[in-house]
């Protein structure tokens, strides 16, 4: 992306529009930009948990009931993008006239541009939440799970299984560990740490991607113009799935930085290295899209370009470094993997929603983002001669053939998860169509009307331009709320872990959870990450670290833990319950006899006293995998006779909590 500034003077050449457009005056050293990054960690982390908590404190009605939360949640938009474009325009103008900044004002404007993205966040997604305890869609299916992993973590030093006993992590958890640890520090449970860790990861890393793109760029007006655009479509797009979010966000700075790194630059080399190790510790699927589009541009540049060995080396070299990262989080499970005797398999990408089988377009969506996405492809097609811009299109080409390959994989019974590319997709574009406008300002203007233009009227351009594109970003960043009010609805009918609602209406049986979890650990004697429970109430092992006998679906399933020979051992011991495993001693021997840990407690929704409800026994519902059918789960339900629990003998206690039964061993 090297380029020269021409911005005020005469026509500009052919050279110049062969190369994406640099902007010289901003331009960070290495040194510069790596405390830059470090202190934008910092001051972002600051300036969102104080917001976080100040939001609390001020006690918002819950956002469905009321349009003043709403109204809360535009205001901070509106005051966020109007302050930054303020600062923005003053910059420009200072450089426009040549003039020296005062020392207090340039840090000021640094202040306001790399905190900006946070202000962001915290206004479209953390006003609306902040009545709530849960986070977008409290914990309904997918939060579900991820929510019983930061509970799990949280729990323990380690990276164990979210579920199994003995297990390492299948799914990768760097995004919880850290949660976790940050649930820790502040002495909040896991599953209250959700919503101010996502907040807060979401809104450091739009803040990160100030520094790295004006290290990229040269230009601060642009790289906080590419950040807050990156931040206002993951809000939009992917905020329900924080881990993916921050990992989608970085992708086009990890596509440039990764050519740069093709050619040998060392700090682009670094960049690379820590983004690849971490996605791979986040979110697998990202990482094998990037390291496919960089391994075509290593490609390209080895048969076409440099004409050498370098990039193939480097491809090496970041492969290998790279995967040394993610291998602190994969290793274990690789290893008991390889050395293990486990028959399970994986079923994660057994799930094809609607959106997974059309093409996503979003350059022609009616929207600010449509219009920018459109002049994203016309900018990656009018300058694919720049190997920066080209490594941005292999990447969004290698996108659109893994979203086609995964629509026609799926008619062999898996899928590539295609769907969650969409988000990607749209941000690689929209960044792209922020230096084509960039580029249109700069260049094309003068190439177009080549006359002098005067410092007045060059100025008055550039007010024009970040008016309108910040008035278009208004309009887009207020409807963030909107766009998320399902999910924003279900942070506050679902009941939290305290047993309450944040609509105040009255709370489900997740309120008799606390009460629960004192019975397990009262008539166990064990702490609860150190108790198996065997339930189909997976809220419960959501909401307190239990270790589960069976994960909820196949889908979020470590194979290690072989979901399906758990299913069938689970049936048989229900069906025979009522026949050859009737006597409680039987049938606790059948339950002690299996190889992984056995249940000590069971938790199922029934009545003990006896109830017609209870004649035909207890019921435990199996997940089973039906996929290609959507949905993709099917439950069945079996029965346990009630006697192999409340018989003579029987080495089993049953308590009645509130619907359910409590099934502890003696």
């Amino acid at each position: 992306m090297r380029a020269q500034r021409n911005t005020t003077q005469g026509e500009a050449s052919d050279s110049e529009l062969t190369s994406v457009v640099m902007y010289a005056p901003d331009q960070l050293s290495a040194k510069a930009t790596l405390i830059a990054i470090v202190a934008t960690i910092f001051g972002s982390s600051i300036c969102t948990l104080g917001l976080w908590y100040l939001l609390k404190v001020v006690k918002l009605p819950p956002f469905g009931g009321s349009q003043v939360t709403k109204a809360g949640a535009t205001v901070g938009i509106f005051l966020t993008l109007l302050v930054t474009c303020i600062f923005v325009l003053w910059w420009m103008a200072d450089d426009k006239r040549g003039t020296t900044r005062p020392r207090w004002r340039t840090w000021i404007t640094y202040a306001v541009t790399h905190m900006a993205p946070a202000g962001l966040v915290m206004s479209a997604i953390g006003v609306p939440l902040s009545p709530s305890r849960l986070y977008l869609e409290g914990i309904t299916v997918d939060q579900g799970f991820r929510t019983q992993f930061l509970t799990r973590l949280t729990a323990t030093q380690g990276l164990p299984d979210m579920n199994y006993a003995d297990l390492p992590a299948y799914y990768p958890g760097a995004w919880f560990w850290l949660g976790a640890r940050f649930a820790q520090l502040i002495g909040y449970p896991g599953w209250a740490i959700y919503q101010p860790w996502a907040l807060l990861s979401i809104a450091v890393t739009g803040c990160v991607l100030v520094p790295v793109w004006q290290r990229l760029v040269g230009s601060l007006p642009v790289a906080t113009a590419i950040a807050l655009v990156t931040t206002a479509i993951a809000l939009t797009l992917c905020a329900f799935e924080p881990y993916a979010c921050v990992i989608a966000m970085g992708i086009p700075a990890a596509l440039v930085m990764g050519r740069r790194a093709l050619s040998g630059q060392k700090l682009a080399t670094v960049g690379v290295v820590v983004y690849l190790g971490a996605s791979a510790s986040t979110y697998t699927l990202y990482t094998a899209v990037i390291a496919l589009s960089l391994v075509t541009v290593s490609g390209l540049f080895f048969a076409f370009v440099l004409r050498s060995w370098r990039p193939i080396r480097q491809i090496i070299v970041i492969g290998v470094s790279s995967m040394a990262i993610a291998s602190i989080v994969w290793g274990p499970y690789l290893w008991l993997r390889f050395t293990g005797h486990y028959e399970g398999t994986a079923a994660a990408s057994h799930f094809l929603p609607s959106e997974g089988t059309v093409v996503p377009l979003p350059m022609f969506a009616t929207s600010f983002v449509g219009v920018l996405c459109l002049i994203g492809l016309i900018y990656l097609i009018m300058r694919v001669m720049d190997p920066d811009v080209c490594a941005m299109g292999v990447g969004l080409a290698v996108m659109y053939l893994w979203v086609i390959a995964s629509m026609s994989v799926a008619l062999s019974g898996t899928t590539l998860l295609g769907f969650r590319l969409d988000s990607v997709i749209t941000i690689i574009l929209g960044t792209a169509g922020v230096l084509g406008l960039a580029e249109l300002r700069l260049v094309a203007v003068h190439r177009f009307y080549p006359v002098q233009f005067s410092t007045s009227l060059s100025t008055r351009i550039n007010v024009i331009c970040v008016v309108v594109l910040a008035l278009a970003g208004i309009q887009y960043a207020q409807a963030i709320p909107d766009r998320n009010a399902h999910a924003i609805e279900l942070a506050y009918t679902n009941t939290d872990g305290d047993g309450h609602r944040a609509d105040f209406l009255p709370p489900d049986a997740t309120q008799y959870y606390a009460e629960i979890d004192r019975v397990i650990q009262e008539k166990t004697g064990k702490p609860a990450a150190d108790t198996v429970v065997l339930t189909d109430e997976f809220n419960f092992l959501t909401y307190y670290p239990y270790l589960g006998f069976q994960a909820f679906t196949s889908h979020y399933a470590n194979p290690l833990g072989e979901f399906e020979k758990r299913n069938a051992v689970i049936e048989n011991w229900a069906s025979q319950s009522w026949d050859s495993l009737k006597d409680p001693q039987d049938f606790d021997r059948a339950v002690s006899n299996v190889p992984w840990r056995s249940p000590d407690a069971f938790v199922l929704r029934a009545d003990s006293t006896g109830s017609s409800d209870s004649k035909d026994g207890w019921n435990f519902n199996l997940a089973i995998d039906i996929f290609p059918s959507n949905p993709n789960v099917w439950f069945k339900g079996v029965r346990f006779n009630p006697e192999v629990f409340q018989g003579e003998n029987s080495p089993w206690t049953v308590t009645q909590v509130g619907p359910f039964v409590v099934v502890t061993h003696d």
